[in-house]
């Protein structure tokens, strides 16, 4: 019998795989916890002398959309598995849905959706058929499992397409189909790891509407991504770098507050001519083009007035040069740089 008859199988059977989590035992719903949904204290996972997270803290509320980021080695993967009970922190205590991080485990697992980055459902099975596959998985009780199964499918736009092959369907739908298989038990809190990587601009957008949608109904959304627009959809972000968060707050708080230097936009013709010149200036950290000019990461008000003593030296009739707010890549570029450079000290 091959590995997609063993899959099938099961399915008309409606058992579970063996090792699969119990749905009796420990449940939580989206109700069931009073504000916090993830909850932190100085976590930390060692593997001999090297150090993945050091000492983390951190609160995600109920119905809360959560982006964590940073860059690759930084220990946003580490933490994950520490939260959703696949790996045993060095030190510092943390729960999940209410349940014990060090402890429970296994009550974890069967208390979160989980959607990766890859398209992890069976793809030479149909739309229903995986479905109906996760549906025994997590034992959902039989005169629910139906129920579920079309909200899924009318969730993911998938209810013309439940017998087509998973293989077949675009990016957008597999990730809409993975997205329901993560959440068919309901869920309290999901994680989302960089779950839009390598799908178009409009299905990102509509997976997004979907994201927003759990949260409004009370599911906890924990989301890694390394799409800085789609940052700016989260409540609240956490920047990791080197196993550390060296940044938190919603992305406004960010954006005005957590960058020790300015950002300078000059607008003007032909800025790729002066951009040499520009980064020569004192307090220049950086400079780039962006848009119809140029955008430099400086140390402040004497680096602006040079901007203009230099535009006016070369007889640019345009706007004055002007303090802007930053995006969020210059933002954590400028963070991660400054964390590098107090390492070199």
């Amino acid at each position: 019998m091959s590995y997609a008859q063993r899959i099938l199988s099961i399915i008309s059977s409606g058992r579970a795989l063996r090792g699969a989590p119990e749905q009796q035992g420990a449940e939580a719903s989206a109700t069931d916890f009073p504000g916090i949904a993830v909850s932190l204290r100085d976590l930390e996972k060692r593997f001999g002398d090297f150090t993945a997270v050091d000492r983390i803290s951190l609160e995600v509320r109920k119905g809360e959309i959560f982006g964590f980021l940073g860059p690759n080695g930084a220990g946003k993967s580490t933490t994950i598995r520490m939260l959703c009970g696949i790996i045993t922190p060095t030190g510092g205590s943390g729960s999940v849905a209410g349940f014990d991080i060090v402890r429970e485990p296994e009550a974890i697992k069967r208390n979160i959706g989980y959607m990766s980055q890859k398209f992890s459902l069976y793809e030479e099975l149909t739309v229903e058929e995986n479905i109906d596959f996760y549906g025994g998985i997590y034992r959902i009780p039989a005169q629910k499992r139906e129920a579920r199964k079309e909200w899924v499918l009318a969730m993911a736009g998938l209810t013309h397409r439940r017998s087509s092959k998973s293989g077949t369907l675009s990016g957008g739908l597999k990730q809409r189909l993975a997205l329901g298989c993560a959440i068919l038990h309901e869920p309290p809190v999901i994680f989302l790891d960089e779950p839009t990587s390598g799908v178009d601009p409009v299905s990102r957008r509509n997976f997004w509407e979907l994201i927003h949608l759990l949260a409004g109904e009370g599911v906890t959304v924990f989301v890694t991504t390394h799409y800085l627009d789609e940052a700016e959809y989260c409540d609240r972000l956490a920047l990791i770098y080197r196993g550390e968060i060296i940044a938190m707050g919603t992305p406004e708080e960010l954006k005005s507050g957590a960058m020790t230097e300015s950002v300078i936009e000059v607008v003007c013709d032909r800025p790729q001519e002066l951009l040499e010149r520009i980064e020569l200036l004192e307090g220049v950290r950086s400079a780039a083009l962006f848009g119809r000019g140029v955008h430099i990461i400086a140390d402040g008000a004497t680096t602006l007035r040079g901007i203009d003593d230099l535009l006016a030296e070369n007889g640019r009739n345009s706007p004055p040069a002007e303090i802007v707010t930053p995006s969020l890549e210059e933002l954590f570029v400028s963070l991660i740089e400054a964390r590098d450079r107090q390492e070199q000290r």
